[in-house]
């Protein structure tokens, strides 16, 4: 016979209706009816029956409506033992009242939860995501406060104190942001345009990486380039105090404006297409030197991009070497960088544009743009953009590794140049040696950009191969570049560079006012 069993701790949920005892069929019992024997002795012998069968008496005489059904199954769960369930058929009540109820009325024991639908709460918006209800209506406060005392809106030169203290945006980017509340260029923003862009458009719920991004881009344009930086420059121009002196100077302020977007570029843009993402502007640290912009009124101590010397060092450079100033530079002026230093197969290879490709329409000359990003390659050869556009030079095949045949290329010219000056030669093979232990690559025949990348000599390495006078201080190790490094060592390589060559400068002009015998004079701006 088949049997249900059912835990003693379900017994509290059973339905004792749904015990039908006496539907009990006897066919399983025909063959052996000694079982249905024992099992009624059984019963009979419990306490629980003789209550149950005194009761129905006492209910029969009493004439009380008797269910049978009922005091079975009492019996049965009040003894703790399971009782047997009996099988289906067409007939039965069992079956029969299983197919009429509804099914809130179905057994426990068969009952199946259904599954609860949660909630995704929405975690992609196209246009950003919405603020919070308490952050909109902060906002909207203080923008009510600013526009207070002006219903037709505001000006220009009124708008910077609310994209530092609303929007919380270096001031310098004002103007843009002014033309892009308004784009019809009427010269107002009102209220209702701040908060349709600022806050309906989702702006304020955006980092500030992205919303710099947003508003020096070009609408629907997935990119920044040069040119979206000029009206940020524009505004550091004309307003910051480290640099009222070139107020008088547009040829300058222009080179500035020029020597700072190169230098963005170059140390951020890592693609090199020209092209700004919003990843590379979120991984550089471009955004905090902007918002030092507004507390440092010291335009040389921010030296990331902004620093007045640096420009002052880039420039010179570069006008030292064009000798008749049309503004481009040969190969036969390059030769001359650095008092000889270069060899003419790497100059070779800079003007073959195997780094980089030159932005001048003119063939065989460098523009000021092309000697910006030569120069900050040439002097911080630690940082990740001068090995990438050295190992382009040294890589004569472009296979992505440099091979021993490539470097002894390169440290031909450098060995002659060594005899001629009677210095001591060294042996390829010793540099070769000396070369792979400072980088030790995966490979010991081929060094790829990635080894260079991983060992902190990698820019010794090209000094050693086509930079002679950085070779020989190398070897010397100068004790005053040591000094120097040791002082503080949060500075690179070009900062260290940026600050001999400035005061290098300021001695020669000085000397030079001397000699024209313009020393008791008022010292004049440097241009």
């Amino acid at each position: 016979m088949k049997m249900d069993i059912v835990g003693v701790e379900d017994v509290h949920i059973l339905d004792p209706n749904l015990l039908q005892l006496p539907c009990l069929s006897p066919s399983p019992l025909k063959s052996s009816s000694h079982i249905a024997d024992e099992l009624f002795s059984h019963w009979l012998s419990l306490p629980e029956t003789a209550t149950l069968v005194k009761s129905l008496i006492d209910e029969a005489k009493s004439g009380t409506p008797t269910n049978l059904s009922m005091s079975y199954a009492t019996v049965f769960l009040s003894n703790g033992t399971p009782p047997l369930s009996p099988r289906s058929s067409p007939d039965s009540p069992r079956f029969s009242r299983q197919r009429a109820s509804p099914p809130s009325l179905r057994s426990p024991l068969r009952s199946v939860k259904e599954p609860k639908h949660e909630l995704i709460p929405q975690f992609y918006f196209l246009h950003g995501r919405p603020p919070a209800k308490e952050l909109k209506e902060q906002c909207i406060s203080m923008v009510d406060h600013f526009f207070s005392n002006f219903f037709d809106g505001l000006h220009v030169d009124e708008f910077k104190s609310i994209t530092k203290e609303v929007c919380k945006l270096p001031s310098y980017l004002s103007p843009a942001l002014f033309r892009k509340m308004d784009p019809e260029s009427s010269g107002i923003v009102t209220r209702d345009a701040f908060i349709k862009y600022w806050i309906d458009g989702n702006m304020l719920t955006m980092d500030t990486a992205s919303q710099i991004y947003n508003i020096l881009k070009q609408q629907d344009c997935k990119h920044l380039r040069q040119a979206d930086f000029k009206p940020l420059l524009d505004e550091l121009l004309a307003t910051h105090p480290g640099l009222q002196f070139l107020r008088t100077t547009s040829e300058f302020q222009e080179r500035y404006a020029e020597t700072v977007i190169y230098r963005i570029f170059y140390y951020i843009n890592r693609s090199g297409t020209g092209c700004l993402t919003l990843r590379e502007l979120k991984r550089g640290n471009l955004i905090a030197a902007m918002q030092q912009l507004d507390e440092e009124d010291d335009i040389n101590k921010i030296i990331r991009y902004f620093s007045y010397e640096h420009f002052y060092v880039i420039y010179c450079r570069f006008w030292e070497l064009d000798g008749d100033h049309d503004c481009f530079i040969d190969k036969d002026n390059l030769i001359k960088y650095g008092n000889h230093a270069l060899t003419y197969r790497i100059v070779d290879r800079i003007f073959s544009q195997a780094p980089r490709k030159f932005t001048s329409k003119v063939e065989g000359k460098m523009s000021y743009e092309d000697f910006v990003y030569f120069i900050l390659a040439e002097e911080d050869k630690s940082s990740e953009p001068s090995l990438e556009y050295w190992f382009k030079c040294i890589d004569l095949d472009g296979n992505g590794v440099i091979t021993p045949n490539e470097i002894q290329f390169f440290f031909e010219e450098q060995l002659h140049r060594m005899e001629s000056i009677t210095q001591e030669p060294v042996h390829f093979n010793d540099i070769l040696c000396q070369i792979i232990d400072m980088i030790k690559p995966e490979e010991e025949n081929c060094i790829t950009l990635q080894d260079l990348k991983g060992s902190k000599l990698s820019g010794n390495v090209f000094n050693i191969l086509f930079n002679l006078n950085k070779f020989m201080a190398f070897e010397t190790r100068d004790p005053f570049l040591i000094r120097q490094e040791r002082e503080d060592p949060s500075l690179t390589e070009w900062d260290r560079f940026a600050q001999r060559e400035y005061v290098r400068l300021s001695m020669e002009e000085d000397v030079e006012e001397v000699a024209n015998g313009s020393a008791d004079e008022p010292l004049e701006p440097p241009f």
